[in-house]
């Protein structure tokens, strides 16, 4: 009944994209993954994938991806990140999904003790980059998308919340934003994230800051390995 994190699997079983491309700790990453994952991870435990699962463009095309993470061991949980342009709409998403897999999107999920809320997140406010009329936009769809799943869970139960985004929560500089707000609002206990895979991922944020201990869990920066949660 333990819960794991890793996010940023990048799954390519049905199409020629070799991870390796972007360096040599991705060689051979999914074998990498299946090994870590299996050891530590049982049957009876919960890990969340927080967004760029599958390089696959369309619904059918990963469903080889899909099967794949079916087999590893334990429950897991979806969380959309922006490369999986497969992921429709989440009834079509989910129908096709293998039976150890659930997709988060607008809602929560309950797992024993826990409330685990999400949405895939965006660039923030201060962000290098950010674009004050498209990031702004999609910046705050992705804060509402939040807090309609951080809603959802408050109006069953007072379980304590883990929040799954696969954008940081904060810009790089570690200055507040909605989703910082709303997780502080809401109370949650954890929130963790992916995205990042430059050099700056060892100096962006983690640890507790106003009662969310904020983790980081692309699975390049976890050396391909679940994390600990809870």
């Amino acid at each position: 009944m333990t819960i794991f994190a890793i996010g940023d699997l990048h799954l390519s079983l049905s199409q020629d994209k070799p991870m390796d491309i972007f360096g040599p700790t991705w060689e051979k990453h999914t074998d990498k993954i299946r090994k870590n994952w299996n050891r530590i991870v049982t049957s009876d435990d919960l890990v969340i994938v927080p967004g760029d699962i599958s390089w696959a463009m369309r619904l059918p095309e990963a469903v080889v991806d899909l099967e794949w993470l079916d087999a590893l061991n334990g429950t897991k949980l979806l969380i959309k990140g922006n490369h999986d342009y497969w992921w429709s709409s989440i009834g079509k998403v989910r129908h096709q999904l293998p039976p150890s897999i659930y997709a988060l999107q607008n809602d929560h999920f309950t797992w024993h003790d826990w409330s685990i809320c999400g949405s895939r997140g965006w660039l923030c406010p201060g962000e290098e980059g950010f674009d004050n009329l498209q990031d702004q936009k999609i910046y705050l769809r992705e804060v509402q998308r939040l807090q309609f799943s951080l809603n959802s869970a408050r109006q069953k139960t007072s379980a304590p919340i883990i929040a799954a985004l696969h954008f940081p929560p904060f810009p790089r500089n570690g200055q507040s934003s909605g989703f910082t707000d709303l997780l502080e609002q809401y109370n949650a206990k954890i929130c963790i994230f992916g995205h990042i895979h430059d050099s700056s991922r060892d100096t962006i944020y983690q640890g507790e800051r106003n009662g969310v201990e904020y983790r980081f869990v692309a699975a390049d920066g976890l050396d391909f390995s679940p994390l600990l949660l809870a």
